[in-house]
């Protein structure tokens, strides 16, 4: 699971996600990628659930680049938990995506196998995202 190896704080508050990717819009290393349409969280499990996708459809072949890295801790309080008493205990790492963003890039490939292993790959996350090729 992707997660950084230390922060300068434990917690962070939620912030907003309003607005379209300030960078990360184009493709930089391969020749097919996987761009976000939507803004939201994608969890570290997600990034790695459609990593594998990715490398199982195109059987080990090619070279594939995650361009997201889950840098924000989410905290939650325990079930049935009273109100107040502080902030809840971090429970999971989220990237933070707004639209315009690419997630992950292939190359090494033909793009009929590159578009189908994204197409699986968009189904793992929780927003709309479409293939986009680099223009030759």
């Amino acid at each position: 699971m992707l997660m950084p190896k230390r922060m300068k704080f434990r917690k962070v508050q939620r912030g907003r996600r309003s607005g379209a990717s300030k960078g990360g819009f184009t493709l930089e290393e391969g020749e097919f990628g996987l761009k976000a349409n939507q803004d939201g969280w994608i969890t570290a499990r997600q990034i790695e659930a459609a990593r594998v996708a990715i490398t199982r459809h195109l059987r080990r072949g090619g070279k594939v680049y995650i361009r997201v890295f889950p840098d924000k801790p989410i905290t939650k309080k325990p079930a049935e938990t009273r109100m107040g008493k502080g902030k809840g205990a971090p429970e999971e790492w989220v990237a933070v995506i707004k639209p315009g963003r690419i997630m992950f890039e292939i190359e090494g490939v033909a793009e009929p196998l590159a578009r189908e292993a994204i197409r699986l790959a968009g189904f793992k996350l929780p927003i709309k995202t479409k293939f986009v090729s680099r223009a030759l």
